[in-house]
């Protein structure tokens, strides 16, 4: 089955890129993963659950005027036939040609030149994160840490992991072990917020930090909604979704700013 609208078009056409090193990072990690695509009021939010950090990550794209599907949609497909159909890229993987691509989200790298675009593969079963999605409405703004210290406490956290790991000897370095240590890091709070760090230690692997050194167009902000937590940032969101509640009901975003999405 293919989706009744198969090809969206960007607004930018850097958003080519942005994708590509969106997806690519996570078929790094996962070469089976799969993303949940939902697209409404010219744009386009594109759901991933990165391995191993247990966070749904939300990539929103605003949509040129003549590229919006004259109908919401709403599909799940494999993340690598999704970048295999992007269209305006130098090299068909988004990459340097070194198979990593070189553009991170938010970046603004050379003009991929028009049109830039993604043809949409066929849906395919999603696996059971693609039915529990953060909700649209309802959030609630409780911190706005500067850009500087979530910055710097994704750096403490992959450093105390580093450090902790090493001091391990050889037979306490197992998985379990490992495992367990990143748990216990993860699960402590930003300071001053409820967000957990396992979701800042990802929105730092996703690339939706701004480098040290680069000036941030708006802090982060940390919201919630029933049983989520979300850290917002200008090149995305990373929600966590806390134990004991269900799930809100999902509705599609409905404006096109990427610093102001709902997601």
């Amino acid at each position: 089955m293919t989706p009744p609208t198969t090809r969206l078009r960007f607004a930018e056409p850097a958003d080519a890129a942005v994708l590509a090193a969106f997806l690519g990072r996570h078929l790094r990690w996962d070469r089976t993963a799969a993303v949940r695509l939902r697209a409404e009021g010219g744009v386009l939010a594109v759901f991933a659950r990165p391995a191993r950090f247990e966070v749904v990550a939300v990539l929103p794209l605003p949509l040129a005027a003549t590229g919006t599907p004259a109908e919401p949609l709403d599909l799940t497909v494999s993340a690598g036939e999704l970048l295999e159909g992007i269209e305006g890229l130098d090299n068909p993987d988004g990459s340097d040609g070194t198979g990593v691509p070189d553009e991170p989200p938010g970046s603004s790298g050379a003009d991929a030149g028009p049109p830039a675009g993604v043809r949409l593969p066929a849906p395919v079963t999603g696996p059971p994160w693609t039915g529990l999605l953060p909700p649209r409405e309802g959030w609630q703004r409780v911190a706005e840490p500067p850009a500087e210290s979530v910055r710097a406490a994704a750096g403490a956290v992959i450093g105390e992991f580093r450090d902790r790991t090493e001091r391990l000897g050889p037979d306490e370095r197992t998985r379990a072990a490992l495992e367990a240590l990143a748990e216990e890091i993860w699960s402590r709070p930003l300071p001053d917020t409820p967000l957990p760090l396992r979701a800042v230690h990802a929105a730092h692997a996703l690339g939706f930090l701004a480098a040290p050194g680069t000036p941030a167009a708006e802090n982060p902000v940390v919201l919630t909604a029933g049983s989520w937590v979300r850290l917002r940032t200008p090149r995305g969101s990373v929600a966590v979704r806390r134990s004991g509640a269900p799930s809100l009901p999902f509705v599609a975003p409905a404006s096109a700013g990427r610093g102001h999405h709902g997601h």
